[in-house]
């Protein structure tokens, strides 16, 4: 070994959540091992991951039923999910002082509801493993002889190992170090690396409605979007008005499914305000309302029967005859529009936010690919791929996260 190079068991690039997973296990099992980090710090993701709250996992103990939330990749993810699960998730931070608390949808998070108490946590995890960890260490290059990797090249030296893991994200949130590196190392090595698109991202729409109620959130409704014209897919769900369109989770989690249409058609949607009632009991309650508040103006009723905030956007959907009318003298058409509006509020999507604004993106190296049991690539012999760096399509609300600590956990644990 040439003088200036370090070797240690294993080296971990990337300090996320899945490489702290990876090099805390693996330091815990007896190995040397050192974490080399970009940025100043590490879990620089983690700490702005769920809006600052941290959505640990999903509360799905079910291995099967959990799986199920990752498409194709379903089948793969049994073993890995069975050496460490939702369970283990829950158990591992609560027993570091980090207690979790369930909220809607199943999602996880921990029960101070900060980003920042996981990442202390992880830290103290290495911390007490005797992991070395080296910030500011950006990995220039990999050196590869025949089907294993030797050594890495860093703006600090050359380091050494008998195992390497990849653990350097995807491209969501640029700003935080995720720029694709690994990527673009595994293309070199071999491995097939899917495009990323962003998939679970906000929507960006064209009408000036939705962006006057920019801040307002619906808890529940129903979203219906048409390709050119015809009837794709429904959801419902919780949904925050932008000043750029719509987001929330029933958005984010339509993301994908919407970027595929956009590859073949123009894509519009309808928002149900009343999801549950038919049209005939939508129109009941808002006579009823018009009849207890008769002498008021019209725009005062609305109030009264909308979803607080929306009342604002209606008269942009909904010219009546006059400015000013009584609730009184609103027609039957009138009425009867008003209750189609309120059942299909019509909207254009024009396209879909970006990868700064991506929650999670796609693409990197196929399951097909990798064993599943161990993470170990199947093209190079000592290397081992986590989190994000693979090509698996998922929901938000925890789904992402629990795959770094899976695979984070399997590979530490099998190198």
């Amino acid at each position: 070994m040439s003088a200036g190079k370090t070797k240690y068991d294993v080296i971990v690039i990337g300090g996320g959540a899945s490489g702290m997973m990876a090099a805390g296990r693996a330091a815990e099992r007896g190995k040397s091992v050192v974490l080399l980090e970009k940025n100043p710090a590490v879990g620089k993701k983690l700490d702005i991951t769920g809006g600052g709250r941290c959505n640990i996992t999903n509360a799905e103990f079910d291995r099967h039923a959990f799986a199920k939330h990752y498409g194709a990749s379903e089948q793969f993810l049994y073993s890995p999910l069975s050496q460490f699960g939702v369970q283990d998730t829950f158990d591992f931070f609560t027993k570091r002082g980090l207690p979790l608390v369930v909220e809607a949808r199943k999602r996880a998070f921990p029960e101070s509801q900060k980003s920042p108490d996981v990442t202390r946590v992880m830290k103290k995890y290495l911390a007490d493993a005797g992991v070395t960890v080296l910030t500011h260490s950006a990995v220039l290059g990999l050196t590869c002889i025949g089907n294993r990797i030797t050594e890495v090249l860093t703006k600090k030296g050359v380091f050494a190992a008998d195992a390497f893991v990849i653990a350097t994200g995807g491209v969501s949130h640029p700003e935080t170090g995720s720029t694709g590196d690994g990527f673009r190392w595994l293309a070199e090595l071999g491995h097939t690396v899917h495009p990323p698109t962003p998939t679970i991202v906000p929507l960006k729409t064209a009408e000036k409605w939705v962006k006057s109620l920019a801040g307002i959130s619906l808890a529940a409704m129903k979203i219906t979007f048409f390709a050119d014209g015809k009837r794709a897919f429904s959801k419902k769900g919780g949904l925050l008005f932008t000043h750029f369109g719509l987001s929330g989770p029933l958005i984010l989690n339509s993301a994908s499914a919407v970027a595929e249409l956009f590859k073949e058609a123009d894509v519009t949607a309808t928002i149900d305000l009343y999801p549950d009632m038919d049209f005939a009991a939508l129109e009941k309650l808002v006579i009823t309302k018009i009849e207890a508040n008769k002498n008021k103006d019209f725009k005062n009723v609305l109030a009264d029967i909308l979803p607080p905030g929306m009342a604002k956007a209606i008269p942009q959907l909904f010219t009546l005859s006059e400015a000013g009318v009584k609730a009184h003298s609103l027609t039957k058409e009138e009425r009867k529009r008003l209750i189609h509006i309120l059942k299909a509020a019509p909207l254009t999507i024009t396209g879909l936010m970006g990868f700064d604004r991506a929650v999670i993106s796609d693409g990197g190296v196929p399951l097909t690919e990798v064993d599943t049991r161990t993470m170990r690539s199947l093209k190079i012999n000592n290397l081992y791929l986590t989190g994000d760096i693979l090509h698996i399509n998922r929901p938000s609300g925890g789904y992402s996260l629990q795959l770094c600590w899976t695979t984070g956990f399997v590979a530490g644990n099998s190198i």
